[in-house]
């Protein structure tokens, strides 16, 4: 494999801090998107705005394990280092990405990092009232281990605009939170989801799946999708003033359990803010209509979680 020379491999945050004091010497500002690596068009399409938006782009690969739980696929994630670099030095010719961050896990925990979180030391971040709802229910250290590891990353980059995908609903409302309530100096970009042919949403955990799973997990979205023109046929062609927000989820879940390779965790109707739990949805406020469902992975008796969202106005 051959990487572009004019991608910077960085490894440590001195060489992070070194690279950016010569952009604010140059005065250039800095687009960052931050990765745990197994890159996907959804990741290309951060980055290409990334490059649009800023003089210099930074992306980090860094598999971060205080997001997962003991008993999660944190061993089993897909590490895909060096096709990440060639993709980074390939599919964006006209003007490159400018620098990578692969950092080791003792320069992002200096302190030693284990999975129970009791048994944890040093300093970690939570974000109190959008953390434990939806994904935080299952996952109770996700995003714990999001907002610490974002935190981390932002200090060692300050990035003037760090790029997330909508996908990822509820991560995307916790670093907003995060970077207000610790008034760190970043703008957050918020991408559309990007999607397969089909309109899967693109994600790492898609790796696990066989090709007919792939095609099969199509109805996740275009249950989503049902749920949407259930909203818009209710509020512009009956001109309601509200829909409850039950009969929404009433008809996501009922094309989704139609086939029994899905299990549903949650299907969840949510204010587009603050992630509480709407009992109706307004036209102009709208809502965030999200949901997690577990698919059988390729070659084994395991589930995968899929997750996905739309957005009502």
């Amino acid at each position: 494999m051959t990487v572009s020379s004019k991608i910077q491999i960085l490894r440590t945050v001195q060489q992070v801090r070194q690279w950016r004091h010569q952009t604010l010497i140059n005065n250039q500002s800095v687009g960052f998107v931050p990765t745990m690596g197994a890159l996907h068009q959804g990741h290309c399409s951060l980055v290409a705005e990334s490059i649009k938006e800023n003089d210099k782009t930074i992306v980090s690969i860094f598999v971060n394990p205080s997001q997962f739980a003991p008993h999660e696929d944190l061993n089993n994630y897909p590490r895909t280092l060096d096709r990440d670099l060639e993709i980074l030095s390939t599919e964006f010719r006209n003007k490159p990405v400018d620098a990578v961050f692969v950092p080791k896990m003792s320069e992002m925990y200096p302190n030693g990092i284990v999975l129970e979180v009791e048994k944890q030391r040093g300093t970690f971040v939570t974000v109190h009232g959008s953390s434990e709802q939806l994904e935080g229910v299952t996952r109770p250290q996700f995003f714990r281990g999001v907002a610490t590891v974002v935190t981390k990353l932002l200090n060692i980059v300050q990035p003037t605009r760090v790029y997330f995908g909508q996908k990822d609903a509820q991560q995307c409302v916790v670093i907003r939170n995060l970077v207000k309530d610790l008034m760190i100096p970043t703008e957050v970009r918020v991408m559309p989801t990007l999607r397969e042919s089909n309109g899967l949403a693109m994600s790492s955990r898609n790796e696990y799946l066989s090709k007919e799973m792939k095609d099969k997990s199509s109805i996740i979205y275009r249950a989503l999708r049902k749920g949407e023109e259930l909203f818009n046929k209710e509020t512009k062609l009956h001109h309601k003033k509200s829909v409850e927000s039950k009969l929404i989820i009433s008809e996501i879940a009922d094309l989704i359990q139609q086939d029994p390779d899905f299990e549903i965790e949650y299907i969840a109707v949510s204010h587009p803010e603050t992630l509480e739990d709407l009992g109706e949805v307004k036209p102009g406020l709208g809502a965030v209509v999200s949901c997690a469902v577990k698919a059988p992975k390729e070659n084994s008796n395991e589930l995968t979680r899929l997750i996905d969202n739309i957005i009502l106005n």
